[in-house]
């Protein structure tokens, strides 16, 4: 089954605690650091578009794209009633995204690159990262580590119950692979009465090395790595890390 198909209408649900107000503060920062205040940015995999709409009010131009039109539908209903739809939603996969020009950062945040299954996937995906931004043009990430997978979730079963809808989140984690299997099965109320349905999602582990190999290969110059709690250096028990790479001109020569 496609991931985040039935699932994206109770997505922004199961996400309501997740932080992305202090998510967008931080990359913001990191955007003014490098002189970027305003102008085109691309959010790829935008999911429901919460943080879009984020980008957006801090004052940029934003194109996103993702691979589910059920979450795009939702990230557009968002957008209705508005005084006019600023933000371009595109179907697109990352692994082949095509845009009608170049952008000053791209941003992809809440692991969308850990469903990027192998390293090949990972550098093709960064090069093209790199052939649509503008000169010295930016790109911050994030992405789950091998130790999340490995002793934090990887095995676990976790279950949340609401009114509304509820979910039950199996998790199977493969060291020799590091890619871990979330078998979802999700409730959700009609009337008087509970839905239920499945979905599986596949993400990949990575560690530090493996990104910045993977950077290196696509052209784009590594800048800094942060742990994703504390926003400092990561260390070996970081569960999320955010990177900062930039754009070092087009078809140079991989060294």
């Amino acid at each position: 089954m496609e991931a985040y198909s039935d699932f994206a209408r109770v997505y922004d649900t199961f996400m309501d605690a997740t932080p992305y107000e202090e998510w967008c503060e931080f990359l913001v920062s990191l955007l003014k650091k490098e002189g970027i205040t305003d102008g085109l940015l691309l959010d790829m995999g935008c999911g429901t578009g919460t943080l879009t709409e984020l980008l957006e009010q801090a004052g940029y131009d934003m194109i996103a794209i993702d691979n589910s039109m059920d979450m795009l539908q939702v990230a557009m209903e968002k957008q209705r009633g508005k005084k006019k739809d600023s933000i371009l939603y595109l179907l697109q996969d990352m692994r082949e995204f095509e845009l009608y020009g170049t952008v000053r950062a791209v941003i992809s945040i809440c692991d969308s690159v850990n469903y990027l299954l192998d390293k090949e996937e990972l550098s093709k995906t960064f090069g093209l990262v790199n052939n649509y931004l503008d000169p010295d043009g930016i790109f911050l990430f994030d992405f789950n580590t091998v130790y999340k997978y490995k002793e934090v979730i990887g095995e676990a079963v976790i279950a949340e119950n609401r009114e509304e809808c509820s979910f039950i989140w199996e998790n199977y984690y493969d060291d020799e692979t590091h890619m871990n299997e979330y078998d979802l099965t999700i409730f959700v109320k009609e009337g008087t009465l509970y839905r239920k349905f499945n979905e599986t999602h596949y993400q990949r582990g990575y560690t530090l090395l493996e990104v910045k190999e993977a950077l290196q290969e696509a052209g784009l110059i590594f800048l800094e790595a942060f742990d994703g709690e504390t926003h400092k250096q990561p260390h070996e028990k970081s569960e999320r890390i955010y990177v900062m790479a930039k754009e070092q001109g087009k078809g140079m020569e991989r060294t």
